[in-house]
């Protein structure tokens, strides 16, 4: 499980900025912020290191009364959001129940980061949308199958369709993770996180940004070896 430091937010969409050389980057901007530390998980309590956060705020009225039990033992405020951030024990002691999580604390500049959401859904499609198929031939009297999908299966051996063929069904609303991404700017005032390219889900979606777990290694040229012929 990824224990990396991170913190939730939303995805407000897609921007750009200059840099002095005239250079473009296209960058996602995440609002990840005021994220607030509502709880702690710990190990001798619960098994496991975990910071409970709170995102956004919920009107008193729009929450119910075990919800709002639980934000007033915590002497919180009911928030919109509530997750659970699992994370090394190091990282959760410098946190206090109640503390607002600054993005320069976790995430520096040019450092590479993943970021986990769930895809827009696209509803019930078909193969050649959900799979890129390329479609039955149009010529030589074909009719009525020109977005099918073909053969599933076989005659007399095994005598039915395999299992996991790729068939019509539902398309999307699924949970995407995009590794190595590098981390553009960084707003503290506005909690505003910005991310070179572009990260699953929906506008006003949530997200997950943590550490990024797979470092990539910078790449060493090697002169090839020349062989001796005998």
């Amino acid at each position: 499980m990824n224990t990396q430091p991170g913190i939730y937010g939303r995805k407000l969409g897609m921007s750009q900025f200059f840099t002095d050389d005239g250079t473009v980057h296209r960058v996602s901007v995440v609002e990840a912020g005021p994220v607030t530390v509502v709880a702690k998980r710990t190990i001798e309590k619960d098994g496991y290191t975990a910071l409970v956060l709170g995102l956004g705020e919920r009107k008193a009225k729009h929450t119910s009364k075990p919800l709002a039990g639980y934000f007033k033992k915590q002497g919180q405020t009911p928030k919109r959001v509530l997750k659970e951030l699992r994370c090394q024990p190091e990282f959760a002691s410098k946190y206090e129940v109640g503390q607002v999580m600054k993005l320069d604390e976790i995430f520096q500049l040019g450092q590479r980061v993943d970021a986990r959401g769930t895809t827009r859904g696209r509803g019930f499609t078909g193969v050649i949308r959900r799979w890129s198929f390329a479609g039955a031939v149009t010529t030589h009297g074909t009719h009525e199958y020109k977005r099918h999908g073909g053969s599933i299966g076989t005659n007399m051996t095994p005598g039915r369709t395999l299992p996991n063929l790729k068939m019509p069904g539902h398309y999307g609303d699924e949970t995407v993770s995009i590794l190595n991404i590098r981390v553009a700017r960084i707003d503290v005032e506005k909690h505003l996180l910005m991310l070179e390219g572009g990260l699953p889900g929906a506008r006003n979606g949530l997200v997950l940004i943590r550490q990024s777990v797979k470092k990539t290694k910078p790449r060493t040229h090697v002169a090839p070896t020349k062989k001796k012929l005998k």
